[in-house]
C-alpha cells in the first residue's frame, strides 16, 4: 500500500501540467518565508501550487514515518513519540495556509484543488494512524513510560499519543482496519459535498430581489443603501437586495414592517440544503451520520455521541442531555413568557395573525422598546467597527499588558484584510493576527478564528503564532463606516478569546499544547464576551461615528438593563441545536431515515415550543457536519465556566484584577492543555464552577 501510494504521489507530482507550474513560479511552500516574521506570501501563493506541495508534503511525512518503524533501536520518546510529533512539517505548512483561504476566500478552483486533496490527505492519516509498526513502537513507550525519566509533560505527551491511535482505530483487526480506510474515505467526500452545497444555498442561490420602495419600510438609510449596493453587485441596479448572509437578513427580519417578506426571506434561511435540489443536503448528512455510527461501533463504541463525548469533560451523553435539559427548561418558561408579550402587541396593533417564527426579530425588537426604551438603532451607531476593535486590543492591554501595532508591510490574502504584530508588555514578539470582517461570495458563514501558524519549538527557538480572525459583519455604505450590532460587538470579542489562547498558548509539545477537551475550548472566547458591556470598557469603545463622542452614561444604564432581554430565545434555539446533533449522533445503526421525520421527532421530544426554530436545523447544521459533531453543546458547556470565572473578576471589585488574569492566562490559556480540564480550571479558580453566575447572566433565574 505504501509503495503504491508513493508511486501514485511521484506521478502526480511529475506530471508536464505541475511540471510546468512549478518552472514558471517557483512554490513559495517549498522554501523558507522571507516574509516579516515569516506569515505565508500570499502575493506569490496560486492555485497552481498547492498539490504539488500536498503531495509532497505527504511523500515526505511518509518517509519520516518509514525511518521511525524502521529504526532497528529500542523505542524511547526522542526516537519515537518527538520524532512523529516533528514529522510532517511541509505538510503543516500548506495545509493550514489551504485550509484557512478555502474557508475565508475560496473558488471553484480551490473547491476543485480540495475535492482532488481531500481523500488523498485522508488516506495518508489513515495509512499513519493504522500502521501497527508505529503504533507498537507508541505502545512500548506508552507502557514503559514510568519507568524510565520522562517528566509530567512528557508522560501525558506519550498518554495522549497512544489514546489518538486506539481512538483511530490502531488496536483493530486488519479486516476492520479496512473498513475503518472505507468509512473514512466515505466521510470526506460527503463531508465536502455537504459544505459546497451549503456555501451555493447560503451565498449564492437565494436572493430576495425589491424594486418597490414601499417594500424597506421601516429599514434604515444604512441598512436600505447596503441593500442597493448589493443589488448593483449583483447587475439589478435601481432595486434592493437582501441576502441570507446575516448582515444582510437580521435588519430586514428586525425593521422591515413587509411581513409576507419577512416570511419569504426566513423561509429562504430555514429550507437551505431542504429544497430538493441539486444542492439539496440531505443525503449528505444522512450519509455522515450513518458513517459516523458504523465507525462509533467499529471502534468500540455503542454511537458517535459515545465515541466523541469520551474525550470531554462531560465524559457521557447522559451527561450532556441531562445538562442541556436543566437549562432548556426554565429557557423556554422565559421565552414562552416574551412569546405572550409579542402576542399581546400583535394584538394591540390589530394584527389578526398568530406569532410566528419569522416574526420574532420584529416584535422582540418592539418588546425591547416598550420594556427597556431601547432600540437597535439606537446604540448601533456607537459600535463602529474599528471602535470596537480597538476597545477589545484596550480590554487584553490591561488583562494582560499586550499591543497591537498594526502592519503595512506584509502580504495579506484579500484587499479588506488586516494584520497586527502583537507584543508583550515588555516590547518582545508574541504573534501576529489577522482580521477579515466582511462577507464575500467566496467566503463561508459565520465567524472563526484559525492559525497559519502555531506556536512552537525548534531546536529549542520559539516558533511564534500567527493567528487568523474571519467574520461576517455588515460592510461600510457610502460615508458611514461599518456599524456593528450588539450581537456582532459580542461575536468580535469571542472570535478574538480565540485568538488570545492562540497567541499565548506556549508549550514544548505540540500534542499537549493549546489542547483542551473540546467542551472547554470554547471558555477563552466566551470569557471574552463578559467586557463588552462594562461600563468603563463601553466607555473606551463605544463611541458615536459621526460626533466622537461617548455612549451616554444613561443609554449605558438602558443597555446593561437590557442585555438579558431575548437570552431566552438565544438559549431555547442554541439549546434545540444541540438536542438535535446530540440525537442524530445517538443513533446506534446505520439506518434509512427521513431526515425531516427524525428532525421533528427530536423536537417533540423536547416540546420545542413552535415560535422557535433550531438556530441549524439538520440542512445547514455545519457544526454538525464538521469537527463539533456530538459536541455543539460544547459552547453551553463552556458558558458555564466562563461566567464562573468572570465572577472571579467581579468579586475582587476589579474586572481587570491582574493577579486574577495572570492566572486565567496561565492555567487555561498557556498551559490549559499540560493536564485535564477540570484540573486547569480548579488550578485558576479554586474552587468547582457554579451555574449562578451564567442562570443571572441569562435572565434564567
Amino acid at each position: 500500500m505504501k509503495k503504491t501510494l508513493l508511486l501514485l504521489l511521484m506521478a502526480i507530482l511529475t506530471t508536464p501540467a505541475i511540471q510546468a507550474q512549478e518552472t514558471q513560479t517557483p512554490n513559495p511552500f517549498f522554501s523558507e518565508y522571507t516574509t516579516p516574521f515569516k506569515v505565508p506570501p500570499f502575493n506569490l501563493i496560486q492555485n497552481s501550487h498547492y498539490i504539488p506541495a500536498i503531495t509532497k508534503g505527504i511523500a515526505e511525512q511518509q518517509a519520516e514515518i518509514d525511518a521511525i518503524v524502521n529504526n532497528p533501536a529500542e523505542p524511547t520518546f526522542e526516537n519515537t513519540i518527538l520524532a512523529y510529533e516533528n514529522s510532517g512539517k511541509l505538510l503543516t505548512k500548506v495545509s493550514s495556509v489551504f485550509g484557512s483561504l478555502n474557508g475565508a476566500n475560496t473558488s471553484a478552483e480551490m473547491q476543485a484543488i480540495n475535492r482532488k486533496t481531500a481523500p488523498m490527505l485522508t488516506n495518508h492519516r489513515d495509512n499513519i494512524s493504522l500502521n501497527d509498526k508505529l503504533f507498537q513502537r507508541i505502545k512500548k513507550v506508552y507502557l514503559n513510560r514510568d519507568k524510565g525519566n520522562l517528566d509530567a509533560d512528557q508522560r501525558r505527551v506519550v498518554e495522549k499519543y497512544y489514546n489518538d491511535f486506539v481512538r483511530n482505530g490502531a488496536d483493530l483487526s486488519d479486516a476492520d482496519k479496512a473498513k475503518l480506510r472505507d468509512i473514512n474515505q466515505k466521510l470526506s467526500i460527503s463531508g465536502l459535498k455537504f459544505g459546497e452545497n451549503l456555501l451555493a444555498e447560503t451565498n449564492t442561490n437565494f436572493k430576495l430581489v425589491i424594486d418597490n420602495r414601499k417594500d424597506l419600510d421601516g429599514l434604515s438609510d444604512d441598512v436600505i443603501e447596503a441593500a442597493a449596493t448589493t443589488a448593483k453587485e449583483a447587475g439589478l441596479s435601481g432595486k434592493w437586495v437582501f441576502t441570507l448572509q446575516k448582515p444582510s437578513m437580521l435588519p430586514f427580519l428586525t425593521y422591515a414592517k413587509n411581513r409576507v417578506l419577512r416570511e419569504k426571506l426566513y423561509r429562504g434561511y430555514f429550507m437551505r440544503g431542504n429544497n430538493n435540489n441539486a444542492f439539496d443536503t440531505k443525503e449528505s448528512i444522512l450519509s455522515i451520520v450513518n458513517l459516523r455510527a458504523e465507525k462509533a461501533k467499529l471502534l468500540g463504541y455503542k454511537s458517535y455521541a459515545d465515541y466523541a463525548i469520551s474525550n470531554n469533560m462531560a465524559k457521557t451523553p447522559e451527561a450532556v442531555y441531562s445538562f442541556l435539559q436543566k437549562i432548556m427548561i426554565p429557557a423556554q418558561q422565559v421565552a414562552k413568557k416574551d412569546r405572550d408579550a409579542m402576542q399581546q402587541i400583535i394584538d394591540r396593533e390589530g394584527g389578526k395573525f398568530k406569532l410566528a417564527s419569522w416574526d420574532w426579530w420584529f416584535y422582540a425588537e418592539k418588546l425591547r422598546k416598550e420594556k427597556y426604551n431601547l432600540e437597535e438603532s439606537e446604540i448601533k451607531p456607537y459600535f463602529s467597527l474599528e471602535n470596537v476593535r480597538n476597545g477589545m486590543f484596550w480590554v487584553a492591554n490591561n488583562l494582560y499588558g499586550v499591543t497591537f501595532t498594526k502592519l503595512t508591510n506584509v502580504p495579506v490574502y484579500h484587499p479588506e484584510v488586516e494584520a497586527f504584530e502583537v507584543k508583550e508588555a515588555n516590547g518582545s514578539h508574541l504573534g501576529v493576527l489577522y482580521l477579515d470582517y466582511f462577507p464575500r461570495a467566496g467566503k463561508r458563514v459565520g465567524a472563526w478564528c484559525g492559525r497559519f501558524r502555531s506556536q512552537g519549538y525548534e531546536d529549542g527557538k520559539k516558533i511564534y503564532p500567527i493567528v487568523t480572525i474571519v467574520t461576517n459583519f455588515t460592510r461600510p455604505t457610502g460615508d458611514t463606516p461599518a456599524l456593528l450590532s450588539w450581537d456582532e460587538v459580542n461575536t468580535l470579542f469571542h472570535e478574538f478569546g480565540h485568538g488570545l489562547h492562540g497567541l499565548f498558548t506556549d508549550g514544548k509539545y505540540d500534542r499537549t499544547a493549546g489542547n483542551i477537551p473540546r467542551d472547554m475550548i470554547e471558555l477563552p472566547s466566551q470569557f471574552m464576551e463578559n467586557f463588552t458591556g462594562q461600563p468603563e470598557v463601553l466607555k473606551m469603545y463605544a463611541k458615536h461615528y459621526k460626533t466622537g463622542k461617548v455612549i451616554p452614561q444613561e443609554l449605558v444604564k438602558r443597555l446593561q438593563k437590557s442585555l438579558t432581554f431575548n437570552e431566552a430565545f438565544n438559549t431555547v434555539e442554541y439549546i434545540a441545536a444541540s438536542f438535535l446533533d446530540m440525537d442524530w449522533h445517538s443513533i446506534t445503526d446505520p439506518q434509512k431515515i427521513d431526515v425531516l421525520d427524525f428532525e421533528k421527532q427530536s423536537m417533540g421530544k423536547i416540546n420545542l415550543m413552535e415560535e422557535i426554530l433550531p438556530r441549524y436545523r439538520t440542512t445547514y447544521h455545519n457544526h454538525m457536519a464538521g469537527g463539533y459533531a456530538a459536541g455543539y453543546y460544547v459552547y453551553l458547556w463552556a458558558a458555564v465556566l466562563d461566567t464562573d470565572a468572570f465572577q472571579a473578576f467581579v468579586d475582587s471589585k476589579d474586572i481587570f484584577n491582574k493577579e486574577i488574569a495572570a492566572r486565567f492566562r496561565k492555567y487555561i490559556l498557556t498551559e490549559g492543555g499540560s493536564d485535564e480540564g477540570m484540573v486547569q480550571y480548579l488550578k485558576f479558580r479554586g474552587q468547582e464552577p457554579s451555574m449562578e453566575p451564567l442562570l443571572k447572566k441569562r435572565g434564567l433565574n
